[in-house]
């Protein structure tokens, strides 16, 4: 601009707005005259403005952005919720409720009470004496269960952090110390419960599974069975398929119910029928956590054979198990237990089926979504165990 009276003022301002940021410059000039100096000092003013302004839609945007990544709806900021006692105790159950891996805690539980009605004889058997009996099991095997699926996370906090991120060791939320004394501690419990039962098939199931899980996990010379994969597979059999169905059957006939031991018809199929469904969950457990495994180098079958090929044979497996529990239960004398067990095997060995043809073995999500189908059909046949006769 040109005013009269007064030398030429070359004004300069650029704004620039890449990555939402605002760069000013007013260059120094020589010689100011009156009006010159109020319009630079107005410039510089504007630029002050725009330059704060552009400050407020910066930190705004980026409220924008970290709820957007968060998950958190856009409409308003996520709600920082207060450490209360109440939701510190909460956060500590759930981890604890992961760190115990509850489809297993269940599975011990289901089992431990459906091969105890399997000495059941008459209806005088349910008494209070009974439930007892199958309480202490219950809890001596939970807390043993705990000690086992603890000291494998203990074990293999590496590869969790690839297969199982979600975990607490893995996650961070326990410390290496906090899962020690976890697993100590209920493995303590474990044996001073069955020792003062005073039950000697209660405390052998204990000890025997204590020794296989200990051996299956924990990394020492000669140890770990779990790089192997047919001692892995009989680590479980063992446990799920003998000790279980064995010693706690035998916990309630010789000690609950003071009687002989007998090993009856439907003790048998049980111990078959879960040797089946034992091998199939050790090989099926495998499948989603090929990653870690490859990388750690546990020599799994599925890194070995692929998933798909284990997929397709644990299938098989089970549903040759499904078929021979129809004939098993063809045969009973008795009506209602052959209509139950042959309706109900036919049942779940259907689902099983339409379930792995939809089956996308890509996915991760859905395999995993599978296994838990697995260990569904596991929980399903305790409660058909009782009902064979």
């Amino acid at each position: 601009m040109n005013f009269a009276g007064s030398t030429h003022i070359h004004l300069s301002a650029v704004l620039d707005l890449r990555d939402s940021s605002i760069r000013v410059q007013v260059p120094t000039y020589k010689s100011y005259n009156l009006v010159g100096n109020f319009y630079t000092k107005r410039i510089q003013h504007r630029a002050r403005g725009i330059l704060e302004t552009s400050t407020v839609f910066q930190k705004s945007n980026t409220k924008f952005l970290v709820n957007a990544t968060s998950g958190h709806p856009l409409e308003s900021e996520p709600k920082a919720y207060p450490n209360t006692p109440w939701n510190s105790a909460k956060n500590a159950l759930d981890a604890f409720y992961r760190f115990s891996r509850p489809h297993t805690v269940i599975g011990t539980a289901l089992s431990i009470i459906s091969v105890s009605l399997l000495a059941v004889e008459k209806l005088s058997d349910i008494s209070p004496l009974f439930f007892i009996g199958v309480l202490e099991a219950v809890v001596a095997a939970l807390f043993m269960n705990i000690y086992i699926v603890g000291l494998n996370q203990l074990s293999d906090v590496e590869i969790d952090k690839v297969n199982k991120p979600f975990l607490p060791l893995a996650s961070g939320e326990y410390s290496t110390l906090t899962g020690i004394m976890i697993v100590t501690s209920f493995s303590i419990m474990s044996f001073w419960l069955g020792w003062v039962v005073g039950s000697w098939p209660l405390f052998w199931a204990l000890f025997v599974s204590f020794v296989l899980g200990t051996a299956y996990s924990i990394n020492l010379p000669l140890l770990r069975w779990k790089r192997f994969a047919l001692v892995a597979a009989m680590c479980i059999l063992a446990v799920r398929a003998v000790i279980v169905q064995l010693a706690f059957y035998l916990h309630i006939q010789t000690h609950v119910f003071s009687r002989p031991a007998v090993i009856s018809k439907p003790l048998i199929f049980a111990t078959a029928f879960m040797s089946f469904f034992s091998v199939v969950i050790a090989l099926f457990k495998d499948i989603p956590d090929i990653e870690g495994d490859k990388i750690f180098g546990i020599k799994s079958y599925t890194v070995r054979l692929g998933q798909e090929k284990v997929f397709w044979t644990c299938i098989s497996l089970l549903e040759m198990a499904y078929g021979v529990s129809i004939l098993v239960g063809a045969t009973s004398p008795y009506t209602w237990s052959k209509v139950i067990t042959v309706l109900g095997h036919s049942v779940l060995a259907s689902i099983l089926w339409i379930r792995a043809k939809s089956i996308d073995l890509k996915s991760k999500a859905a395999i995993t979504s599978c296994y838990m189908l697995i260990w569904k059909l596991f929980y399903a046949e305790y409660f058909l165990i009782p009902l064979i006769r």
